[in-house]
């Protein structure tokens, strides 16, 4: 006798459906804790076991993590980062090191050749604001925008594989990011990266590579408290 998988109702399906729409807009974003189940259930008009199955569900691939007495807290924007995210929690730093130097230094290298006068720009924005990020002494907000500035230069190369894996990886090298940070900005822990948007800027594909490669590495190298 074969067998025929149960469907999941397909009111649940649209909550599940609304709630992922959420996250992989950006309104509810990565370490963002998400509207508890009340209010959910208000905003959705639907019922609360509606709502804690499409969360159980979220959480269940990944995008979602349920703590108990806290609420719940997105952890990724799509089901493969949560995968990601999942395997390789407990990788040995130096294993992401050396994974983050190898695709941001292909992405450098390709971004140097593709790069539009308006993905300059966008990178000069980005570097002021990782530098008056780093300024102000506050960790989380140093990481978020050193993060956003490396996805910017892996967008750049115009390699949409390239720069969806990276995207997914994004919750694996922010949590790599912190742990290198460390909990204090340090003046001599500081690393520059205004000479990788003068490579990208004048067309220098093995200079931005190098560049962009080497930085994950020297995190690596210095003691905790490295800038990224």
């Amino acid at each position: 006798m074969s067998l025929t998988a149960p469907r999941r109702s397909a009111l649940a399906d649209q909550v599940i459906g609304q709630l992922r729409h959420e996250i992989t807009s950006g309104a509810w974003q990565v370490g963002s804790r998400i509207p508890t189940e009340p209010e959910l259930v208000e905003q959705l008009g639907v019922a609360r076991n509606t709502v804690r199955e499409a969360i159980r569900a979220l959480a269940h691939n990944g995008l979602l993590d349920i703590r108990q007495g806290s609420g719940t807290y997105v952890v990724a924007t799509s089901e493969l980062a949560g995968v990601m995210h999942r395997r390789f929690a407990d990788a040995d730093p130096r294993d992401v090191a050396e994974m983050r130097s190898t695709l941001e230094a292909a992405a450098a290298r390709l971004a140097a050749r593709r790069r539009t006068e308006q993905e300059l720009r966008q990178l000069d924005v980005l570097l002021g604001r990782r530098e008056a990020a780093w300024a102000t002494g506050r960790v989380e907000q140093f990481v978020e925008a050193d993060a956003t500035f490396h996805m910017a230069v892996v967008k750049a190369s115009r390699n949409e594989v390239l720069t969806a894996l990276y995207a997914d990886l994004g919750t694996v090298v922010r949590a790599f990011l912190r742990d290198e940070v460390g909990e204090t900005l340090r003046a001599e822990d500081h690393v520059d990266h205004s000479r990788l948007v003068a490579a990208i800027r004048a067309e220098d594909a093995e200079g931005a590579a190098a560049e962009a490669g080497s930085y994950a590495l020297i995190c690596r190298a210095l003691p905790a408290g490295a800038g990224a």
